[in-house]
């Protein structure tokens, strides 16, 4: 076996420190930190795919808008908790143009990124009805959701969506729904990590059962329309970004600033509640508050409580970067086209020295090149794969921590520059070499 890029001894020694007993469960933070400390220590320059973190500069029409209201003493004013109007009513029409749905503006609420979204959601959907007390994941997904939930110490269930594309997934879905005690589903589409994406048929199967045994769909758009195999950038026009919205009346659209618009450092993001679940009563809140519905209790009681607003300066940019999307002026989708292009040259590079992917199709289609891919190798668990991959400089995190229930690894394209398709060539050529197949 010849010598790694990176001394086997230092990161092993390194994993040690970190006091990780399983590789496969360390999570996206200890994978980056064990990757930088072993970069510093060699000398070697990592090719670093364990962070979904956007690698672009940010729109300019948002920072453009964010420097304006700044420079108008902006930051001296608290923010409405409901939102801005402008940002309210733009995230309206933003849905109208690119999911085909009205929505009206009370329900677009602004909150500090996704996440914040998310953590809202979950608190606001577990208070709706005591005898529905868990959250149901339809994994692969975004780990840090759970970790929210352990947080709140609020009960969870999951299952791997993998075996249950298509029809399949009606029966699966309603195991678990039956049971009475699930208050929320949630999912991402485009789906971190595997990026599969549902279709019409499969969103449908969601939503009809969550109307059946009614419970509230959080649809995770982080990846709003990143599914470049069809262009979904042309407002009020289809092909539109497929939504559980279509199907049900009890949906939240969690819509991020992050990805789609590279403005992930403001931490905005609006969170989008049905017009029906909006001005709907629960007999938890009642209980609890003495009344409201779950729009004003997610922003008058949740949302309050947890951060008191959205940045102010942030919402102008959020409303510039829509307003501009709405009119066609500004087509995102073509500034983030780039990870696309990326996942096509990496996934060619690991295939082509033996490596697979894992979550290949959707239903019959391969999955399109995004933001995230999977990949495997022949007998090698995930915990394996991930510690012999970071002797050779490369990191990317396990699925066993998105609930995925396959061997392999999460990759991300995000931190790729073009200097390092050469050297990712080159190491996973010797890493073929030093792990034969068969």
């Amino acid at each position: 076996m010849e010598n790694t890029p990176i001394s086997r001894e230092l990161i092993d020694k390194t994993i040690q420190d970190f006091h990780i007993a399983d590789f496969s469960k360390a999570t996206i933070r200890e994978v980056k930190a064990i990757a930088a400390k072993a970069e510093k220590e060699s000398g070697i320059e990592f090719i670093k795919m364990e962070m979904g973190v956007p690698g672009l500069p940010p729109s300019v029409v948002g920072v453009k808008a964010e420097i304006e209201a700044l420079q108008n003493g902006i930051a001296s004013l608290y923010p409405d908790i409901n939102g801005i109007p402008e940002l309210k009513e733009e995230a309206s029409q933003f849905i109208k143009a690119f999911i085909n749905v009205d929505l009206n503006p009370e329900g677009c609420v602004p909150v500090t990124g996704s996440m914040q979204g998310t953590f809202a959601s979950f608190l606001t959907c577990s208070q709706c009805d005591e005898k529905k007390d868990t959250i149901l994941f339809i994994d692969p997904g975004f780990p840090v959701q759970k970790q929210q939930l352990v947080v709140m110490g609020q009960k969870y269930e999951t299952f791997d969506v993998y075996q249950f594309r298509g029809d399949k997934l009606k029966d699966k879905l309603e195991s678990y729904l039956q049971k009475g005690n699930i208050s929320a589903i949630i999912y991402s589409n485009p789906n971190n990590p595997s990026w599969i994406c549902f279709n019409d048929i499969e969103l449908q199967i969601i939503g009809e059962l969550a109307t059946k045994y009614d419970v509230i769909v959080l649809e995770d758009l982080a990846y709003f329309a990143m599914d470049f195999r069809r262009d979904l950038s042309t407002p009020y026009q289809p092909p539109y970004q497929p939504s559980v919205a279509h199907y049900t009346n009890n949906y939240v659209l969690l819509i991020s600033g992050s990805k789609a618009f590279s403005y992930a450092g403001q931490r905005i993001g609006v969170t989008c509640i049905s017009n029906k679940l909006y001005h709907r009563n629960y007999p938890g809140f009642n209980k609890r508050y003495g009344g409201g519905t779950f729009g004003t209790v997610f922003i008058h009681r949740v949302l309050y409580a947890l951060s008191s607003g959205t940045s102010h300066s942030a919402q102008y940019a959020m409303a510039a970067m829509l307003k501009a999307a709405n009119k066609g002026e500004y087509n995102f989708l073509n500034e983030v086209k780039v990870y696309g292009e990326r996942a096509s040259k990496l996934k060619e590079i690991f295939i082509r020295h033996g490596f697979y992917l894992v979550y290949d199709k959707d239903l019959d289609n391969p999955v399109a090149d995004g933001f995230y891919f999977t990949i495997g190798y022949p007998d090698m668990d995930s915990g394996k794969l991930a510690q012999e991959l970071m002797y050779y400089g490369v990191s990317a995190i396990s699925l066993t921590t998105t609930g995925s229930e396959q061997q392999g690894l999460r990759a991300c394209t995000s931190f790729i520059q073009d200097h390092q398709y050469q050297q990712l060539d080159e190491r996973m050529a010797l890493f073929a070499k030093n792990n034969p197949i068969g």
